[in-house]
């Protein structure tokens, strides 16, 4: 990737950007205004001290800029280059080693088993799905787990027979939403954990005796605490209520250090935007059993407000009045909810245009990149040219459209890479409309089948690599790569 090869030119902590103003280059950084900081040095002498010392084929030229930067323009045989080695790799494209097959959890949606899936839980669940597969796509070792609640006040309600017809309803719901999970949303879990095995297995029991070898319970008001103010959070959190019941608390406790066991060195948990109070105590937890809060990250799923026609659809559960996800998907189809979904970032609230989703049109950005794709398909099947055990010359692509399209192709390493380090899962659909752009532009511009055989043939070479990459990040979001439309 080029922004590691300008790392190894200047130092890994060096911050490499792709300015917005292409007349500053493909990529940018400030390492010079960092140093002259610390050298209590003039940034722009320090910038060009950096610059007269770089040697790299990779780069056209390297400017220096006010007030300290240092940009890099990519050579065209560079860019070039890059179609051979996306056609070499095909779907291993944007494969990264950065995981070190680091064991990783990723646990999502672990919907309440007494009712049906909301748009909530579709939110949650097309997240922790599409960051799996970047994790496993940079090199992690990912396994996909879903929680089943299936212990507790209500369940334990359900069993007693205090409603006699909704303890088999309870159960039916449970394996009706798997079922529609695995087959409707397509998403397969590797795990499904059941709480009451915490129970079965003494688990819970295990780790209450470890708090309290460790001091760090207490009785109070005839409940038992855990001090999780001992470890950052606002306040101490009750593990057995005054009735001699465990809390939900007490065997996410549990569960914790059963994930912990298993040898992941990384939990990462989806919760709705009603769970943001378990953060606290969560992490106070992690630590308290002896790891670090570092090994526990979550993400927050903000609200999901459904428009039509200018008018909020009401998503009460209370009144009784709401959407199942089933009912949107049908509405909708998957791949345009997948993406609707994952298009903005988790801790902003997500506004889903129902009348944009049912669109058949470029407007529509689902419609918009998977068209990109079909075209692309289209020219290749109509071209009926050889492309195998042909020397290419690619020296032909030469105009903007061209080597942009080019430039394009090669950022998905970094958005695989990026996205496994900060969870901005937005940034995949935003790139595949980045690169549906560059794709329609160099279409417009550029004619691919023409007389000239050695132009069509490096063109439709650029387009196979287009093709390819299509493909990669349709893959990571779970979404199909249609043929036709």
């Amino acid at each position: 990737m080029v922004r590691d090869e300008i790392k190894k030119l200047l130092a890994k902590s060096a911050q490499v950007e792709i300015p917005k103003d292409k007349s500053l280059g493909d990529y940018s950084t400030n390492i010079a205004l960092i140093l002259a900081k610390q050298e209590k040095r003039n940034p722009m002498e320090v910038a060009r001290g950096i610059k007269d010392k770089l040697k790299s084929n990779i780069f056209e030229k390297i400017e220096v800029a006010g007030p300290g930067f240092l940009n890099f323009f990519l050579s065209k045989e560079y860019l070039r280059k890059q179609i051979g080695d996306i056609l070499r790799q095909k779907q291993k494209y944007g494969e990264l080693k950065i995981g070190k097959k680091q064991k990783v959890n990723v646990e999502f949606i672990s919907a309440n088993p007494t009712g049906p899936l909301t748009l909530g839980n579709g939110r949650g669940g097309f997240g922790g799905d599409i960051l799996a597969n970047i994790l496993r796509k940079a090199g992690f070792d990912v396994v996909k787990e879903f929680y089943i609640n299936d212990r507790g006040g209500q369940i334990e309600k359900l069993k007693k027979g205090l409603y006699k017809g909704e303890k088999r309803e309870a159960l039916e719901i449970q394996k009706e939403n798997q079922k529609l999970i695995t087959e409707k949303l397509k998403i397969n879990f590797d795990v499904w954990f059941s709480e009451k095995s915490l129970y079965e297995k003494k688990e819970v029991a295990k780790v209450l005796d470890y708090l309290k070898k460790k001091n760090l319970v207490y009785k109070k008001e005839g409940a038992l605490w855990f001090k999780s103010t001992n470890f950052g959070d606002d306040k101490d959190r009750v593990l057995i209520k005054e009735n001699g019941e465990e809390t939900y608390f007490l065997s996410d406790i549990a569960y914790l250090k059963n994930k912990f066991s298993r040898g992941f060195k990384k939990l990462i948990i989806f919760l709705g935007a009603d769970h943001a109070g378990y953060v606290a105590r969560m992490k106070a937890a992690v630590e308290a059993l002896g790891y670090k809060k570092e090994q526990l990250d979550f993400i927050i799923m903000q609200l999901v407000r459904l428009m039509e026609k200018g008018q909020e659809v009401k998503m009460s559960k209370r009144a009784g009045v709401f959407i199942e996800l089933k009912e949107l998907i049908n509405e909708v189809g998957l791949d345009v909810a997948r993406f609707f979904f994952l298009a903005r970032a988790a801790n902003s609230h997500l506004v889903f245009d129902l009348e944009l989703a049912k669109k058949k049109s470029q407007e529509n950005p689902v419609y918009y990149v998977q068209y990109a794709y079909a075209r692309i398909h289209s020219i290749l099947a109509k071209s009926k040219i050889q492309m195998s055990n042909v020397k290419l010359n690619l020296k032909l692509l030469d105009s903007s459209e061209e080597l942009n399209l080019i430039k394009q192709l090669i950022r998905f390493p970094e958005v695989v890479e990026d996205t496994a380090k900060d969870y901005q899962i937005q940034r995949l659909p935003q790139y595949s409309i980045d690169l549906a752009e560059s794709f329609h532009r160099f279409y417009e511009k550029c004619q691919v089948i023409s007389d000239n055989k050695e132009t069509t043939r490096a063109r439709l070479a650029l387009l196979l690599a287009t093709k390819i990459v299509f493909e990669n990040t349709f893959n990571l979001m779970g979404i199909s790569a249609p043929e036709k439309m």
